[in-house]
């Protein structure tokens, strides 16, 4: 045994493009960037199955950190820079503790991928300075996951975003799109720091940096470059994390161990299915699986295809397929609900029995009361069937992930009645209290512009036009005040808010430096 054990160091050491060769390939995830795979059998399959991932038998580390440093090749940066850095993340030993604990989970895949390309191993550790290893990080300038992807970048590589997922935060999606760039950065600019400043400035804010140097005959190098300050930190600061990796004793340091064999794998899933069912069926907790499945967006996991794939811890995913397998109630608690009109927030979640948060929650909405929502909503499927349907994955796909809503009834509506005389038009009346006639036929259920005298007419007004002037109008009864969704005038200053608001936010990110300006850069 101990003689098998030596030739294969031997072979190791002397044939690197042998075992480059003989690698075996962790499962990835295909179909919308790893998400979910159609290939994953037919319609008619009777049982779900999970993929592993195997360890290369050639590698001898133990740690993955010995794996790490040695695949250190990136030419060291010494500045002042990068001991600010150091003395940063001395001075945080929690920090740097957390950071390492939450990288467990998915720094070996990630190494693999690097090596797998010939990449230096550096690579590997940017997410530590991106997002400390938070996939649901989340900056001012909208970049989301442990690689930090701005959505349009997103887009431009694959990376999906709609209603039920977002593609940015799923880890190995987001992985194989990161280091996409990132070759495609290195192939440009020919070295390691500057395809890293490209990363985080944008390849353009890198270009003209060297051009400028260029025409003043300096160097082009990534320490000569005028770049903005974020970007002159950037690769000290992941130099910084390096050398702590590399000998962390001398900074006061420990590392979280991390073995060196795959944390998770990929399972087979149905095509919906409840988050907190397939945590339970694999016998994990909700909060370690959204840890490894944090580009789902809703409670309920759903996608238009056969099947979808989630990642488990490697030792849960044999639980999850048996008890799957096993499995004989609904596989999701939840159903679509089409709010009626001027229906409020509050309302629905006492309707359907579910805390105003949670609700708020599942969709994507502020949770206050007096939201009036006029777009499907994921709601409890309970004792309310004839008022749900069954959800339309493909349809609600299409719903904005940022969905505008209308803030209800801050103004006080008045139940108006009125007997109409002699002479009244729908038109008269609209104007004499406020409203349109389209309003004032909806409301009584008018077939026609013809009004009948002696007819009582019953509508709502806004309160305010009450006492347009300081009277109450004739012919009018004012019965009770209630407090309903205002007609188009309301939401018309929503929109007008909203644009409002993006013209301040776009205010603010150009007043920023132009990390933020660059289409390409990922932040």
């Amino acid at each position: 045994m101990r003689f098998n054990q030596l030739l294969l160091c031997i072979t190791f050491l002397a044939s690197p493009l042998l075992v480059m060769a003989e690698y075996v390939e962790p499962a990835t995830l295909s179909d919308d960037n790893g998400s979910y795979d159609q290939s994953f059998g037919e319609t008619e399959a009777e049982s779900y199955s999970s993929t592993y991932q195997f360890e290369d038998a050639l590698t001898l580390q133990d740690s993955l950190w010995d794996r790490v440093r040695d695949g250190f090749n990136m030419p060291d940066i010494d500045s002042d820079y990068t001991n600010k850095h150091e003395q940063w993340y001395a001075s945080r030993p929690d920090y740097v503790s957390r950071m390492l604990e939450r990288s467990k989970k998915y720094l070996y895949h990630i190494v693999v991928e690097v090596e797998k390309r010939g990449m230096p191993t550096e690579i590997a550790l940017l997410p530590m300075i991106e997002s400390g290893f938070n996939p649901k990080a989340l900056s001012t300038s909208k970049a989301s996951g442990i690689w930090q992807f701005i959505p349009s970048t997103g887009k431009d590589f694959g990376l999906k975003q709609n209603y039920w997922k977002d593609s940015r935060k799923d880890v190995t999606a987001a992985t194989q799109a990161a280091l996409n760039y990132l070759q495609k950065l290195y192939t440009m600019f020919g070295a390691w720091d500057l395809a890293l400043a490209a990363y985080n400035a944008g390849e353009g804010t890198v270009a003209r940096a060297i051009e400028r140097n260029q025409r003043l005959g300096l160097p082009t190098d990534y320490q000569h470059l005028s770049l903005p300050d974020e970007t002159r930190n950037y690769v000290p600061k992941l130099q910084a994390i390096k050398n702590i990796i590399f000998r962390p004793e001398q900074y006061g340091l420990t590392l979280n161990e991390i073995p060196n064999k795959p944390y998770f794998t990929t399972v087979q899933a149905p095509n919906k299915i409840d988050a907190k069912l397939a945590a339970e069926l694999a016998g994990i907790s909700l909060e370690e699986f959204t840890a490894l499945n944090p580009s789902f967006t809703r409670p309920v996991l759903i996608t238009e295809n056969s099947y979808q794939k989630l990642l488990l811890p490697t030792w849960a995913a044999s639980n999850f397929t048996n008890n799957l397998n096993g499995y004989t109630r609904p596989l999701s608690n939840w159903h679509s609900y089409h709010p009626k009109r001027g229906e409020r927030l509050g309302d629905i979640a006492n309707r359907f029995d579910i805390s105003l948060y949670e609700l708020s929650a599942t969709n994507n909405l502020k949770p206050n009361r007096n939201l009036v929502v006029r777009r499907t909503l994921l709601v409890p499927a309970g004792n309310h069937s004839t008022l749900t349907k069954p959800i339309d994955a493909v349809a609600m796909a299409q719903i904005p992930i940022e969905v505008a809503v209308e803030k209800a009834a801050s103004n006080k509506y008045t139940a108006i009645s009125h007997k109409v005389k002699q002479g009244d038009t729908l038109s008269k009346l609209a104007k004499r209290y406020g409203v349109s006639s389209k309003q004032i036929m909806q409301q009584n259920h008018l077939k026609s512009k013809n009004l009948v005298v002696g007819q009582t007419l019953q509508f709502e007004q806004q309160e305010s036009m009450t006492s347009v002037s300081g009277k109450k109008s004739s012919g009018a009864h004012i019965t009770k005040a209630s407090y309903k969704k205002a007609s188009s005038g309301s939401s018309h200053r929503s929109k007008k808010s909203t644009s409002s608001n993006k013209s301040s936010s776009s205010s603010k990110k150009s007043s920023t430096s132009s990390t933020k300006k660059s289409k390409t850069s990922h932040k």
